[in-house]
């Protein structure tokens, strides 16, 4: 009898935890009594109403837009090497490479019925060979890449469905701090998950390790599958796209509270060129700029080590058509406070194409307000140098700059086979760190260094992790 006693116990423990199975343990050994007769107490119930006001729900709302956010499944498909990344082997033994197919989760948004259109993030997406959606009603569908950009982390897909519901888009400005927002997506494969918070903060650029930033802050749950997914106000209406969660532990460590999403007004501008060109051009101010210190600031007489310092300022540039000179300190830009050069930076890549700017600038003890327009720069070799004929290049991305401030230069993007490029040694994929005509960190300075045409030149590049000098001819 007492074994039986015992194993009683035990499985209480197992099913319960340790402290209803110690208060089942500690009840076993007391002697038998006679329970009490205690009458059933009344279980405790919510009131249906409150001032004759039925209580508030999130239900209702939720109803409309939960039928919008879908699941991402991706698929990505690699060789795997007895003999991992070592280039020879893997050349000699080619057959003994197997493929793998990687798989990940991840959210999206409707945002156009009619095209069917599905905004993400980038990453959710980045290096697929194959995207699939999950529509709320159970449905699977093949997706249609459009584009995306790695800088903002935003990428739009299409997906050929009928019957399929997309979600208003919220207007900025009415986003307040304190506002209820709520968060809808996929976390972990669980299948489609709401949870609820505030605003914490708006216009939050200081997220480690990402590109272009003017994120949302919530407390709203945000976990890994979440990123792509909607986050809404209380109208029901887009006000964001969940991108990530900061956790100095790893974000599988968990929510702390920390989510960011992609306010909707620069989704929707990432949005609409993604779906007329399938990528994104941002245009520049063509200059280099400087972070104000203290000594910066004391040299120019400034009362506050504040401001981006123009440095230098490019040929032909919208900053030199604007009449910006060096020694010039930036501290607003549109009306949006810039305390470093990074800021100025940020607000840069984050404005439409052609769009106006007006700066508010200190020069000699005067704040000055400069007129000036972002201005696309081409891309294409032969604008840079005819030795360059076939080459197409771009900036670095943002993100990978940000986590090294050092790393700079010009990315071939492209190159023609057989073109001029070609035949003077550029490949796909090289990054341009240095050349004879003069010092540059971005594509901006790379043409202003080209401008005088010189009679020689040689590209440093940098291709898999090895330097080589390369003469253009």
């Amino acid at each position: 009898m007492r074994a039986k006693t015992t194993l009683l116990a035990l499985t209480a423990a197992a099913a319960f935890g340790g402290f209803t199975a110690t208060a089942i343990r500690d009840a076993l050994q007391q002697p038998a009594a006679a329970a009490p007769t205690v009458a059933a107490l009344p279980m405790a119930a919510l009131p249906a109403t409150v001032d004759g006001q039925a209580l508030p729900s999130l239900a209702p709302m939720l109803k409309t837009v939960t039928p919008s956010v879908v699941s991402v499944h991706t698929k990505q498909r690699v060789r795997v090497s007895p003999f991992g990344n070592d280039p020879f082997f893997r050349r000699m033994f080619p057959e003994l490479s197997q493929e793998r197919i990687n798989e990940s989760l991840g959210s999206g948004v409707i945002v156009d019925a009619a095209q069917g259109y599905v905004l993400t993030n980038h990453h959710v997406i980045e290096g697929a060979d194959d995207v699939s959606v999950t529509l709320s009603d159970g449905r699977t569908v093949k997706a249609e890449f459009i584009g995306s950009d790695i800088d903002t982390d935003v990428a739009l897909m299409r997906i050929p469905a009928d019957n399929i519901t997309a979600l208003p888009l919220a207007q900025d400005a009415n986003l307040q701090v304190g506002d209820f927002v709520v968060a809808v997506g996929n976390p972990f494969g669980f299948g489609q998950t709401v949870t609820s918070g505030i605003v914490s903060a708006v216009g939050r650029s200081n997220v480690p390790g990402v590109g272009y930033q003017n994120f949302i802050q919530t407390d709203a749950s945000i976990n890994p599958g979440n990123s792509g997914g909607a986050l809404v106000n209380l109208r029901g209406q887009l006000v964001g796209i969940n991108t990530a969660s900061f956790n100095t532990q790893g974000s599988m460590a968990g929510n702390i509270g920390l989510g960011f999403a992609i306010p909707i007004g620069l989704a929707r501008n990432v949005m609409t060129q993604l779906a007329t060109t399938g990528s994104v051009q941002r245009g520049t101010l063509g200059m280099d700029t400087q972070t104000v210190d203290a000594r910066i600031a004391q040299g120019l007489g400034l009362d506050t080590p504040r401001g981006a310092v123009v440095t230098r300022v490019y040929n032909g540039s919208p900053a030199a058509r604007a009449g910006l000179r060096t020694g010039d300190v930036v501290v607003a830009a549109n009306g949006q406070r810039i305390d470093d050069s990074e800021a100025l930076r940020n607000f840069q890549g984050l404005q439409a194409l052609d769009a106006p700017v007006i700066l508010e600038v200190l020069r000699d003890g005067r704040t000055l307000k400069v007129e000036t327009r972002l201005t696309a720069l081409p891309r294409d070799g032969a604008s840079v140098d005819i030795r360059l004929t076939g080459a197409t290049f771009a900036d670095l991305p943002e993100a990978l700059r940000r986590q090294n401030q050092r790393v700079g230069g010009v990315l071939v993007e492209k190159v023609e086979p057989g073109s001029r490029a070609h035949q003077n040694g550029l490949r796909e994929g090289d990054l341009i760190v240095a050349a004879n005509s003069g010092q540059f960190r971005d594509l901006a300075g790379f043409r202003d260094s080209l401008a005088d045409r010189p009679t020689d030149l040689v590209l440093r590049l940098s291709r898999r992790g090895r330097i080589a000098d390369v003469m253009m001819r």
